[in-house]
């Protein structure tokens, strides 16, 4: 097989992509297949170039921007170009943490209570929120990577976090902190349909699961499978195996969640359609729990990508 690994991009994540990238085709290499790397500047680029190589799939390995948000996807489709993991409509709808509340919240999946925000906004309304639930999580709408996420947990410390949200995007998601246990899910699609994989748990040894907690080695402990009862095991997955279905996705994807405190309920904090593919991502880490090694996995991924027939955006 020909493959072509589109990383690199201009979004804030673009570090972890080229990560990711080289750790793509080094995997996808030792199967014996033809890989080439391209540090994507553009969708157009990636496009022109899958185009005139004449290679059988594109692998997407970027993160965020235009290459996780349905742009790329859509750009692919239309020149009926195959490529890995969702299509474009579940890509864009999972990059927008507003839109991705709306869809799971209407389909009746649990997620955190919580208000889009922007700055024509009274910021007194996120005081109020801020004396009933406590803490506040202050996130930015389009970003991965926890990039420009901040806790509130004083009225102080709302100003410094929004800020900071703001510098990613004009709009943002507020929601109540989630005391409880830090989950992730990869979701795998199989011939009996969507598949959850061994939860991983995430134990950041700072306290909460930052840019620095995620992409340095030794600053988070994983556990996977996570040490959950029986009954919470099957909770978890079966939340996040709804999420992967409300919001239309194919392939593979990750839903992150929230085990809360005291309830032991599930709570879907977002759904990953492009998750990294670094040494310290939590994908591989669950299928190899589950018995693939991380040039199977890839292959799997490959292979359930081109069995779906790319598809235009443009009618014929």
């Amino acid at each position: 097989m020909k493959v072509l690994v589109a990383y690199g991009g201009d979004s804030p994540e673009r570090e972890v992509s080229l990560r990711s990238g080289e750790a793509v085709k080094e995997a996808l290499s030792s199967l014996g297949w033809t890989v080439e790397g391209l540090d994507a500047d553009s969708p157009l680029r990636v496009v022109e170039r899958a185009l005139s190589g004449a290679f059988d799939l594109v692998f997407v390995a970027l993160h965020g921007g235009w290459g996780e948000d349905g742009t790329l996807q859509c750009l692919l489709d239309t020149h009926r170009i195959p490529y890995t993991g969702p299509r474009w409509g579940a890509c864009m709808a999972c990059m927008d943490k507003e839109i991705t509340r709306g869809v799971l919240l209407a389909r009746g999946v649990r997620v955190p209570e919580g208000i889009p925000f922007d700055g024509s906004m009274d910021q007194g309304v996120l005081l109020e929120l801020l004396r009933r639930w406590g803490r506040l999580v202050v996130k930015p709408c389009r970003c991965g990577s926890t990039v420009g996420i901040g806790i509130v947990d004083h009225p102080s410390r709302l100003d410094r976090a929004l800020d900071e949200a703001f510098r990613y995007d004009r709009r943002l998601v507020v929601e109540r902190f989630i005391e409880g246990r830090e989950l992730t899910v990869a979701v795998f699609d199989t011939p009996e349909g969507p598949k959850a994989l061994p939860t991983v748990e995430i134990r950041p040894r700072s306290g909460f699961y930052d840019y620095s907690s995620k992409y340095t080695k030794g600053m988070t402990e994983y556990l996977c499978p996570a040490p959950l009862s029986e009954q919470e095991a099957e909770a978890v997955a079966r939340a996040a195996v709804e999420a992967y279905r409300a919001m239309g996705c194919s392939v593979y994807s990750r839903v992150d969640v929230r085990l809360e405190e005291g309830t032991g309920e599930p709570r879907v904090l977002e759904v990953n359609t492009a998750p990294g593919m670094t040494s310290t991502s939590l994908v591989p880490k669950a299928a190899n729990a589950f018995g693939w090694d991380f040039p199977e996995m890839l292959r799997r991924i490959c292979e359930a990508s081109l069995a779906l027939q790319p598809g235009s955006a443009i009618p014929d």
